[in-house]
């Protein structure tokens, strides 16, 4: 049996949700901007501590604020599968601090709406466009302490430009959500299809 974790990735417009994905299980980078415009489902297998997970990563697009109920969560394509996700990765752009903003603001939504005791699943915000550290808007540091100390989430920076930190934020989000134990229901997968090329990752 493999565990099935689902992963939602969600962030303002432009700060590399999708090249974060990608560069993550494909070691891909492109530097042509194309906008997310509907839900895509990626199902990546890794090996973490000897054991074998199937990830369910959800690039969602921007979506205006977090679904407050199942049926608005069904009404718009989008949302699908947002609300009883297993853990969040919530990305901004260190240089953007109206996507930082907006990372707050869905945090907030949802600590207040997600189904279940919202305490325990897994949030990890993570600050992408590292290799552009002297446009940030705000010291790593007091970033890091605000998401820590008073949002109590994980915190990583990374550049998916460069793939750096990309693995480290996954093994991360995984480490955290597998120690709660917030897995969702077990599954079995063909061992062959989830070993393919680049899509088998060891942490």
């Amino acid at each position: 049996m493999v565990e099935t974790l689902s992963i939602a990735v969600i962030g303002a417009p432009g700060v590399g949700k999708t090249s974060i994905i990608r560069q993550f299980i494909y070691n891909d980078f492109s530097e042509a901007y194309t906008p997310t415009r509907s839900r895509y489902v990626y199902r990546p297998s890794v090996i973490l501590n000897g054991n074998m997970y199937e990830l369910k990563i959800l690039d969602v697009p921007p979506i205006s604020s977090f679904p407050s109920s199942s049926s608005q969560e069904w009404l718009d394509l989008r949302c699908r599968g947002v609300r009883n996700a297993n853990a969040y990765i919530l990305v901004y752009d260190i240089c953007c601090v109206e996507s930082f903003e907006y990372v707050k603001m869905i945090r907030q939504q949802i600590v207040e709406h997600r189904e279940g005791s919202s305490s325990e699943v897994p949030i990890l915000v993570v600050g992408n466009k590292r290799d552009l550290q002297r446009q940030r808007f705000m010291p790593r540091r007091a970033v890091s302490v605000l998401v820590k100390k008073t949002w109590k989430c994980g915190y990583v920076e990374c550049s998916a430009k460069f793939n750096w930190h990309v693995v480290l934020l996954f093994k991360e989000l995984l480490g955290i959500a597998v120690a709660r134990g917030m897995r969702q229901n077990h599954t079995s997968i063909r061992l062959q299809g989830a070993l393919q090329r680049n899509r088998c990752t060891i942490m």
